[in-house]
C-alpha cells in the first residue's frame, strides 16, 4: 500500500502566529458519532479498531449517522474519485478519558484497483485523545492514482483493551450542502415506553417446561449453563468491551441475578458466536464450541442466526437441523430462538420462525420490538433511534446490545411467572423445513471418528492465520478450526484425497483476502462439484459448502486440488461436516 505524506511542510511555529479570520462554515455530516471503540490485538501492527467502509457501509453510515438523504451526495461515496470530489476535509474526535493514553492514530485506507489491500493509499494521522478535533485536509496529502474505493477507517492504540469514544465528520467542498442534524437524547431505559417496546419482542412463550426446569434448577442452587450460538452479533460485534457488553453476557448476568444462588455462582456462561457464518456452519461446530466435546451440558441454548442464514444453501434445513440436534440432547435443554435485525429492518424471521412454531419453542424478536418505533418521532413514541441502536449496518451498539439482552430477560421473567406446561415438546415428528443434517458431525485433522481414509498430499501444513472470535467471557480471540490441512505456496501439485462412507458431506474452507491464496477444484467420485475461491468473500472467514447430500450412506472418493495456474498458491481445508 502507499502511505500518503503531506504535500506541504509541517511548520510547528504556525501555532504561535496570529489567528486567521474564520473560514466560512462548510456543510458537514457525521459518518461516526460518539462510537465506543476497543483496541484489539493484531498479529501485525498496533492494537486497533477497524471500521470497514465497503459493501455500502459508508453510504449507510452517511444515511444513518449523518442523516444524509441526497442520493447525489451518497453516490459520490461509492468510489475514491467521488469521495475526493465531495469531501474537503475530515474531522476526527477521540476521547479516552485517560490521560495516560497519549495519541491514537487515525487511519484512512483506500483500497487499490490492482491489488485491493496493497496498492491503495493509506493515510495515518496521530490524533489527541482529549476530545480536541483533528482536521485532516485531504488536499494536503498525496493520493495514489490506483485508489479505487474507500476501504476502512482504523484507530491504532499502543495497548490492547484500551477504550475510546470517537466521532468522524466529513466537511464538504463548496458545491455541496447538507442539513445539520441534532444529536438525540440518551435512551430512557427505565421509562414505561421502553418497557412497552421490550414487551413487543415476545414473539412466543412456547412450551415453557424446559425453560422453567432450568430456572428452578438454578433457584435450587444446582449448576446450570446458559449457552449462546450464532453469528457476529452473538460474538459481541459492536459491543465495547466485547466480552462484557454483548447481549449474550448481559442477558446471562440478568439470568444469574434473577435465579442464581450465592451471587449466581451456580450459573455458567458459554458463548460461541462466529462472525459472518450461518447455521450451516453452526450445526457442524456445535459439539466443539458449545458442548466442548462432551465437557458441557447446557440447560438453555439461545440460537441467533436470523441475520446470518441468507448464506444457508438449504434455506432453513440447516437451521431446523441445528435446533433438533440441540433439542435431542439427553439432558433436554431449552432452546430459545432469537431474531436480531439489520439496519435496513431485514431478517429471516419469516423463514425461520415456523421452526419455532412447529416445535413450540420460545421465540424473541428484536425486530418486532424496535423496527416500528424507529419510524416514529420522539413526540410520537420513538424510544431509540437507528443511530443509537446500530453500530454499523449490521451490528448493535452497546445500547442495542442492552435492548437485545432486555428482550431475552423479559422472556425469562414471563416464564418464571407462568405455570409450567405439563408435557414436553414433541420433536419426533416430520420437520417443517427439513432435518437431514440433525446428526451432522465434525471431521478434521484431530477428530476422525469414522476412520475416513485421508491422503493429505500437498495439504500437509497447519494454518494458524485463522478467523479469531471471542468465546465465553474472554476478551481475547480464539482461532476457529485450528486442526486443519493447508496447502502452501511451496507444497507442490499433489491433491488432498479422502475415502469416506457418509450420506452427506460439507466442506469448510478458509476465505482470505491474502493474494497468496488461490482457487481449489473439488471433486467427488471423479466429478468436479465446485471450485472453491477464498477471494469471493475476501476476508479471513470460515466458509461451509455442501458437496453432496443423499438418502443413503455409501462410500465416496473426495479430491481437492489446486486449480490450474494456482499450484503455487495457498488453500486451507478447515474441516468437514458429515452425516451417516
Amino acid at each position: 500500500m502507499t502511505e500518503s505524506r503531506l504535500i506541504k511542510n509541517d511548520d510547528s511555529n504556525d501555532v504561535f502566529k496570529a489567528p486567521k479570520d474564520p473560514e466560512a462554515k462548510r456543510g458537514s455530516f457525521f459518518v461516526i458519532y460518539e462510537k465506543v471503540i476497543e483496541a484489539t490485538p493484531r498479529k501485525e501492527g498496533k492494537p486497533s479498531q477497524e471500521i470497514y467502509l465497503g459493501e455500502e457501509r459508508l453510504k449507510s453510515n452517511a444515511r444513518l449517522v449523518g442523516g444524509v438523504s441526497d442520493e447525489e451526495i451518497l453516490t459520490l461515496l461509492d468510489d475514491c474519485q467521488g469521495f475526493h470530489k465531495l469531501v474537503h476535509s475530515i474531522g476526527v474526535v477521540i476521547k479516552t478519558g485517560n490521560g495516560n493514553t497519549g495519541k491514537v492514530d487515525f487511519v484512512l485506507h483506500h483500497y487499490g484497483k490492482q491489488k485491493k489491500y496493497e496498492t491503495g493509499t493509506l493515510l495515518r494521522i496521530a490524533c489527541p485523545t482529549d476530545g480536541t478535533e483533528m482536521i485532516v485536509k485531504l488536499g494536503d496529502f498525496q493520493w495514489s492514482k490506483d485508489d479505487d474505493v474507500p476501504g476502512k477507517f482504523a484507530f491504532e492504540f499502543d495497548h490492547p483493551g484500551e477504550l475510546a469514544t470517537v466521532s468522524v465528520k466529513f466537511y464538504l467542498n463548496d458545491a455541496y450542502k447538507v442539513p445539520e442534524i441534532s444529536p438525540e437524547q440518551p435512551v430512557a431505559f427505565s421509562s414505561e415506553g421502553y418497557q412497552a417496546m421490550i414487551r413487543k419482542s415476545l414473539l412466543s412463550k412456547g412450551n415453557n417446561q424446559r425453560l422453567k426446569a432450568a430456572i428452578e434448577k438454578a433457584e435450587r442452587g444446582e449448576d446450570i449453563t446458559i449457552a449462546y450460538i450464532g453469528g457476529s452479533i452473538t460474538q459481541g460485534a459492536g459491543a465495547k468491551p466485547i466480552h462484557t457488553h454483548s447481549y449474550a453476557y448481559q442477558s446471562y448476568l440478568k439470568f444469574r441475578e434473577m435465579f442464581g444462588k450465592d451471587n449466581g455462582k451456580n450459573v455458567h456462561f458459554v458463548k460461541a458466536g462466529v462472525g459472518g457464518t450461518p447455521s450451516e456452519l453452526g450445526m457442524i461446530r456445535y459439539e466443539r464450541d458449545i458442548l466442548r466435546d462432551g465437557k458441557v451440558e447446557p440447560d438453555v441454548v439461545i440460537v441467533e442466526f436470523a441475520v446470518n442464514d441468507a448464506g444457508d444453501e438449504t434455506n432453513g434445513i440447516c437451521y431446523e437441523s441445528l435446533c433438533l440436534k440441540i433439542l435431542a440432547s439427553k439432558n433436554k435443554p431449552a432452546v430459545i430462538l432469537l431474531f436480531s435485525v439489520f439496519e435496513n429492518d431485514w431478517n429471516l424471521q419469516d423463514r425461520l420462525s415456523p421452526v419455532g412454531r412447529h416445535y413450540d419453542l420460545p421465540m424473541v424478536s428484536v425486530k418486532d420490538a424496535v423496527v416500528e418505533q424507529f419510524r416514529l418521532t420522539k413526540d410520537a413514541g420513538n424510544i431509540i433511534t437507528k443511530r443509537q441502536f446500530f453500530y454499523d449496518i449490521y451490528h448493535p451498539t452497546n445500547d442495542g446490545h442492552t435492548v437485545m439482552a432486555d428482550c431475552l430477560t423479559y422472556l425469562f421473567s414471563e416464564t418464571k411467572k407462568s405455570i409450567s406446561d405439563q408435557e414436553d415438546i414433541q420433536i419426533d415428528k416430520s420437520p417443517v423445513i427439513g432435518n437431514c443434517f440433525k446428526d451432522v458431525q465434525l471431521l478434521d485433522r484431530k477428530d476422525n471418528r469414522i476412520d475416513a481414509k485421508i491422503n493429505m498430499g500437498g495439504f500437509l501444513e497447519t494454518d494458524d492465520e485463522l478467523q479469531m472470535v471471542e468465546i465465553d467471557a474472554n476478551p481475547f480471540g480464539t482461532p476457529q478450526f485450528p486442526n486443519n490441512w493447508m496447502h502452501t505456496t511451496s507444497s507442490g501439485n499433489e491433491s488432498f484425497k479422502m475415502k469416506i462412507n457418509s450420506r452427506s458431506l460439507i466442506l469448510v474452507f478458509k476465505d482470505s483476502g491474502n493474494s497468496e491464496f488461490g482457487i481449489a477444484d473439488i471433486f467427488v467420485d471423479g466429478q468436479q462439484i465446485i471450485t472453491a475461491d477464498p477471494h469471493e468473500v475476501n476476508w479471513t472467514h470460515c466458509n461451509a459448502v455442501i458437496l453432496y447430500q443423499e438418502n443413503a450412506c455409501r462410500e465416496h472418493q473426495v479430491e481437492i486440488k489446486m486449480a490450474s495456474n494456482h499450484e503455487d498458491k495457498c488453500f486451507t481445508i478447515l474441516g468437514f461436516g458429515y452425516t451417516l
